[in-house]
This record gives C-alpha cells, sequence and structure tokens, in this order.
C-alpha cells in the first residue's frame, strides 16, 4: 500500500477552530457496515448501542505540554520551543524541538520568559542528554517529579494541534476544551478527542439506555501529529505510547463480549490499546506498557466491534486506521460525504460512529 492511496481532498475551511458547544451538539455521522449513512449529533447515540453494549473511554490528562524558552551556550543564547512527547523517568522526557538543529547534546535550556519571576521551585530549566530524528531531544531537568510537574503545569501552554496552533494561538479556554470531562490520569500530551464530545447528561443517558462504560489509560505522544513521510506505508514507525488496561477493565470487556454485548471505543487511542493487550482470541488480560501498534488495511480486529472517532487528516496513520475497521472505500466515501455536507474536520471537530466491516 502507498501513502497516495489515503489522500483525499479536504477545503482548508472544514477545519474546526473551536469545539461545538454543548460538547454533545457536535455532529455525529453514523457509518453502518452497508447502507446509507445518518446525519445525526452525538446526543443521538444512547439510540444507536444496544443495551449490554459497553464504551470503552481513554481518561488520559492532557498536560500542558507546549513550552517556549531559550538554548543558551555560552554568550549564544537562541529562542526555542519544546513538545514534551514521552516521559522516561521522573525528570526525563523525550521532546520535540524546534528547531532541533539549534541543539546539541549538553545544551542547556531554560523554559519561560527571561522576565519571569517565578520562585526557585518553579524555575524549569533542563539539559539536552540525546539527539534523536526529526528534532527529537531527551532532557534531563533539574526538578523531578511533582516539582516539575508543577513547574510544567505553570510554564506550559496546552500543546494544540499544528493545524489549529498555525491559525490562531492558544488560550485559557483550551484548558477547559481540550480536555475530557473523565480525564483522571495524567500524561498525555495530546487529546483523545473523541471523548471530547461527552458531557455528564449524555453518560447518564447512555447508563439509562443499558450501555456500560468502562476507562482505559493510554498517554497520547505528540508522534500523533507527525505526517507519514514513506510513500510505502510498510516503511513507517510509528512512536511507542504507555498505556495501562486494568484486571477490572479486563474483566468488564470480557464478559461483554461472553455475553455478545459490542464493544464500542471512544477514540482510536481507545481502539489501539485494547488491540495491543488483547491475545489473538480477543481475550483480555491487564496491561501495561508500551505499543506502537500500526493498524493498517488487512488488520484483523481482535477486540473493538464499534468505533466513535472524529475526522481524520488526509495521508495520516488515523486515517488508514479508519479504513482498516470500515473498509476504504467505505471511509472514502463516507468522508466525501463528510465535507459535502459540512462537517468539521480534525481535533475540534464533528464525530463519526463506525461499525467493522463485515
Amino acid at each position: 500500500m502507498q501513502l497516495s492511496d489515503f489522500d483525499f481532498l479536504l477545503p482548508e475551511d472544514r477545519i474546526a477552530l473551536r469545539p461545538a458547544s454543548p460538547r454533545d451538539s457536535a455532529r455525529l455521522l453514523h457509518v453502518p457496515p452497508v447502507g446509507p449513512f445518518e446525519d445525526l449529533v452525538v446526543r443521538d447515540l444512547p439510540r444507536l448501542l444496544r443495551p449490554g453494549d459497553r464504551l470503552v473511554f481513554n481518561d488520559t490528562r492532557v498536560i500542558p505540554a507546549r513550552l517556549k524558552g531559550r538554548r543558551i551556550r555560552g554568550e549564544s543564547v537562541v529562542a526555542v520551543e519544546a513538545t514534551l512527547h514521552r516521559r522516561l523517568a521522573p525528570h526525563r522526557w523525550t521532546a520535540f524541538m524546534k528547531p532541533g538543529k539549534r541543539l546539541a547534546v549538553g545544551d542547556r535550556v531554560s523554559f519561560g520568559e527571561p522576565t519571569d519571576r517565578a520562585c526557585l521551585l518553579t524555575a524549569l530549566d533542563a539539559t539536552v542528554k540525546e539527539k534523536g530524528e526529526g528534532g527529537e531531544v531527551t532532557l534531563s531537568f533539574d526538578l523531578s517529579g511533582p516539582d516539575l510537574d508543577a513547574a510544567i503545569a505553570e510554564r506550559g501552554a496546552m500543546p494544540l494541534p499544528p493545524y489549529i496552533a498555525a491559525k490562531r494561538a492558544e488560550d485559557e479556554q483550551d484548558r477547559r476544551d481540550y480536555q475530557t470531562i473523565y480525564a483522571d490520569a495524567e500524561g498525555s500530551v495530546a487529546a483523545p478527542t473523541a471523548g471530547l464530545h461527552f458531557t455528564e447528561p449524555l453518560l447518564e443517558a447512555l447508563r439509562e439506555a443499558g450501555v456500560s462504560l468502562s476507562f482505559v489509560t493510554l498517554h497520547v505522544g505528540a508522534g500523533t501529529f507527525l505526517p507519514v513521510k514513506t510513500e510505502s506505508i510498510a516503511e513507517h514507525r510509528m512512536h511507542a505510547e504507555a498505556g495501562e488496561v486494568s484486571a477490572e477493565t479486563a474483566a468488564e470487556i470480557n464478559a461483554t463480549r461472553a455475553a455478545r454485548g459490542r464493544i464500542v471505543c471512544v477514540g482510536t487511542t481507545s481502539l489501539r490499546l485494547l488491540e495491543s493487550a488483547a491475545a489473538p482470541s480477543g481475550e483480555l488480560s491487564a496491561f501495561s506498557g508500551e505499543t506502537s501498534i500500526f493498524i493498517t488495511p488487512g488488520y484483523a480486529f481482535r477486540v473493538a466491534d464499534g468505533l466513535m472517532t472524529n475526522f481524520h487528516l488526509p495521508k495520516s496513520t488515523l486515517f488508514m486506521l479508519v479504513c482498516a475497521f470500515a473498509g476504504t472505500e467505505r471511509m472514502r466515501t463516507a468522508y466525501a460525504h463528510a465535507v459535502a455536507t459540512g462537517y468539521r474536520f480534525y481535533s475540534y471537530g464533528d464525530a463519526s460512529l463506525l461499525w467493522r466491516a463485515v
């Protein structure tokens, strides 16, 4: 398969810069395995599910992972920006740095404006320990653990996707908007965006409809925003992300499958984690570790029956995933319908409900 196989025309004005308000008023394109599409809204979701079905959410919490600072090398000072990617230790993170070519191992980086009058506890300085490809570096911070977390929270900005950040600056509203209402475990540098559509009334309506809810954790890394640069899909490598499925959640999902209920993943992150944790039979056990699973057409799904997800970039790994899940031609047709009828795309955009191809 070639990268060009996953291209499609997307007008720039389809990119959503703000979410729908209220959250569950966003549009929802229902894509059954066969037959016509349905143009609905997210709050219609309970009627599309059956008693005994189970929704699986990603409860990761986004941290303000975009940091502006200065690289200091003797008398030479250069403005830099870091997007934290993956935590390696209480004091150490990998990060994507711009301009990466201006950094060398051993450089000191001071994050925050030089006029900041922050106390020493929230001073945020780091040393470049390693350099990788594509501007990725390993940063060793002077602070560690909770002190480092507090400093990042005070100095950092919400890491809006590049296609939003290029059009407007992050603001205080994004601290609320770019977080699910059930976010719990801190560690993501990108939101599990399908979950942004849920409200407390919608969750209650789902419970009343007999739909069960489960939660897993996958900390989304900044690698989710990186473009595929190889024309041959087989040559692309995904960045690893840390995830956890508790024994209790695994048992809930196994019991639902045994009772012939459907497993509907809210977001590609939940789906990728369940598929990583499952045995070939689809049986789940407790899981804690990293996954770099890359799902493309031809993949045999083990757990997920349904997927609620936003609309994704052309040529992206996420568009490849939905093509694998619901069928490439089916998704091409669905996306053409979404573009033609004004659906909003990407992180703050509208949603789709897909069912696994038969």
